[in-house]
């Protein structure tokens, strides 16, 4: 593995030590928001230098976190997903890097559960317990037709195969003992192929130079006839053929990311304004905290944010529901939910962010405050699939009952 200028990077060694295990809902939200304090001490700092968090994924890891979503059966904790989306925001708000890179360990797990077999998912489910972390290499670009290029090479029923291709924003690659792929085989269907990150052939390049979510490690992965067993291959076409969640278990993670940004921007606001911003001349007052079109600021960023929370909360209820009853009609409303609760998410995590600014004032531009990072992170992260596209989505669907598209961008 290798930088973007070409210097070794730490691989990701077997976590050290015991992995705790997540027993239920509540103690997931008791870990999270433990772990949310600690990661928010030194967020500004990685952003500030791109320190990529090694130390502090270790203790992510080690807390049981990445595993909550293994059915119950299996030995995990199945928390439902409006836990999991309280949980990925509560750790947004204390660095929403962090909190993004396990996004697609948790997509990967739902794929396993959705269209994995019996064995597949011990195997994986095992290893996820015991503190292993899925990266991903899902996206490919340099075209605009949005077909797969990576290819898995193999005849039917053969126990090795092999894959090769170029992905990128490949989103905790850098950190991930396997790194779930997309792949196309010679029929042109697409499955997921879980691959050793050790893997003869596998290189990955930290070449994210993105301005916001700085060290989520979204850079490269290419594969050079990668040898993967058969038994570490999962349909993914077939899973979107059919009513799934797969899509909107995806976005509701994507959503609970910004509302964490747009709740710790505006706690910001909170604590900037009191510390250090001064009245408006023409408001008569003493105090920033008195000025009154300050507080009508504040008041507008306080009803959005508690509104994308209840829509998100709703959105999870709905998931859940079409997680027990997949069907046309449950994942369509699922989809649509999650859309809508994207809409307001990807809104109020900007507004927050900019109005940070706006109210501190141009003290808050100062570099040793490093308040842009909040909006670098919104900016950047709501940009991973287009809200004029939820808006038509969700408009069709109760103008005229078009059921949205099945896949993990809506």
């Amino acid at each position: 593995m290798i930088s973007g200028d070409g210097l070794p990077l730490e691989p990701a060694a077997p976590v050290a030590g015991p992995v705790d295990l997540i027993e239920d809902d509540e103690q997931a939200l008791e870990t999270a928001a433990r772990l949310a304090a600690g990661f928010a001490a030194g967020a500004s700092e990685r952003d500030r230098v791109r320190r990529l968090p090694w130390d502090e994924l270790e203790l992510f890891s080690r807390s049981g976190l990445w595993g909550i979503t293994v059915p119950r059966e299996f030995g995990g904790a199945g928390v439902s997903t409006v836990t999991l989306a309280r949980v990925v925001s509560l750790l947004s708000a204390g660095d929403s890097s962090l909190a993004q890179i396990p996004q697609n360990h948790f997509y990967a797990l739902e794929v396993l559960r959705v269209g994995a077999t019996e064995p597949q998912k011990r195997f994986f489910y095992d290893k996820v317990l015991r503190g292993e972390r899925f990266g991903n290499a899902l996206a490919e670009i340099g075209h605009k037709d949005f077909k797969r290029r990576t290819r898995l090479e193999g005849g039917p029923g053969a126990r090795e195969l092999r894959i090769s291709g170029d992905k990128f924003y490949c989103t905790g690659a850098i950190y991930a003992h396997w790194i779930p792929t997309m792949v196309a085989d010679g029929q042109g269907v697409t499955h997921l192929a879980f691959v050793p990150r050790q893997a003869k052939g596998v290189t990955v390049i930290d070449d994210w130079d993105g301005f916001g979510q700085r060290v989520t490690g979204s850079g490269s992965v290419r594969f050079d006839a990668v040898r993967v067993e058969a038994d570490w291959v999962v349909p993914f076409q077939a899973s979107l053929d059919t009513p799934t969640t797969i899509g909107p278990v995806a976005q509701i993670m994507h959503a609970a990311i910004d509302l964490g940004i747009a709740r710790a921007a505006f706690d910001e606001t909170l604590r900037f304004v009191r510390a250090h911003a001064r009245p408006w001349i023409d408001a008569g007052v003493e105090r920033a905290g008195d000025d009154p079109l300050t507080l009508e600021r504040i008041g507008d960023v306080d009803v959005r944010l508690r509104a994308a929370e209840a829509l998100l909360w709703r959105a999870g209820r709905i998931v859940d529901a079409a997680q027990s009853a997949p069907d046309e009609r449950t994942v369509a409303a699922a989809s649509v939910a999650v859309a809508e609760a994207r809409v307001l998410t990807t809104e109020v995590a900007l507004a927050a962010s900019s109005r940070l600014l706006e109210l501190g004032g141009s003290g808050a531009t100062l570099a040793e405050f490093n308040l842009d990072r909040f909006w670098r992170n919104a900016r950047t992260h709501t940009l991973h699939d287009p809200v004029r596209w939820k808006f038509h989505a969700i408009g069709n669907y109760y103008l005229n009952d078009a059921l949205p598209p099945r896949h993990g961008a809506l």
